[in-house]
């Protein structure tokens, strides 16, 4: 079980340094009976991605047409792929040590706690809301979806949207793209990733105050 291998309150961390996560999942919830069916991921390492993890994994049973639909992923797809805890074993060393970004992260952060306790694994360091971040930094996008944002924001489309790999790429361009813009807009050459955690939880109408105060602490 991966526990204290990482004292994550003793070093500070790069907001450009992480790993950005998808799940596909059979629904919305493991708590009734969902379960995931694709993991993507990628690791960021100053702002640049070096290395990408993608699975299908299969859930134990049939997955409804709405998902086949919804994701691209089908039951012939998924028939003799790995189960789950065989999948979850292998990317909990991938993300051992390393920050997580997701969009809309309380989703993925619910199936990566299910799918890691039932594999007897866990992890143990923190996690930060593209979504609730974009909120904040992009305030003028017409909504917050993924691919509104990667839109809004003139980022390249990576693949298919509702695929792992592809979102977490894209999720991990939209990370990057709102550091950058806050690199340029308040002159802060280094943002931790803390910092942004903190700004995900603030009320959005206080971001430039408190962009302005990691400004000022230069």
């Amino acid at each position: 079980m991966i526990t204290g291998n990482y004292n994550y309150s003793m070093q500070r961390t790069l907001a450009d340094s992480v790993v950005v996560l998808d799940f596909e999942t059979t629904g919305l919830s493991p708590e009734y009976g969902d379960r995931a069916i694709e993991i993507g991921a990628v690791l960021v390492e100053h702002g640049c991605i070096v290395e990408r993890f993608q699975k299908l994994m299969n859930p134990g049973f049939r997955i409804s047409p709405f998902i086949e639909s919804y994701t691209g992923i089908t039951n012939a797809m998924l028939k003799g792929q790995p189960c789950c805890e065989e999948v979850m074993a292998e990317f909990s060393e991938f993300i051992a040590g390393h920050n997580i970004v997701a969009h809309n992260v309380s989703f993925d952060k619910r199936f990566l706690d299910f799918e890691l306790k039932r594999a007897k694994l866990a992890y143990e360091g923190s996690c930060c809301c593209s979504l609730l971040v974009s909120r904040r930094i992009y305030q003028d996008s017409p909504n917050h979806k993924l691919q509104t944002l990667v839109s809004h924001a003139g980022i390249p489309e990576t693949g298919m949207f509702h695929r792992a790999l592809a979102d977490a790429e894209m999720t991990a361009h939209l990370w990057m793209s709102m550091i950058d813009r806050i690199r340029t807009q308040y002159g802060i050459p280094t943002i931790f990733f803390d910092q942004l955690s903190e700004l995900s939880k603030i009320d959005k109408l206080y971001t430039h105050r408190y962009l302005a105060s990691l400004a000022e602490e230069r």
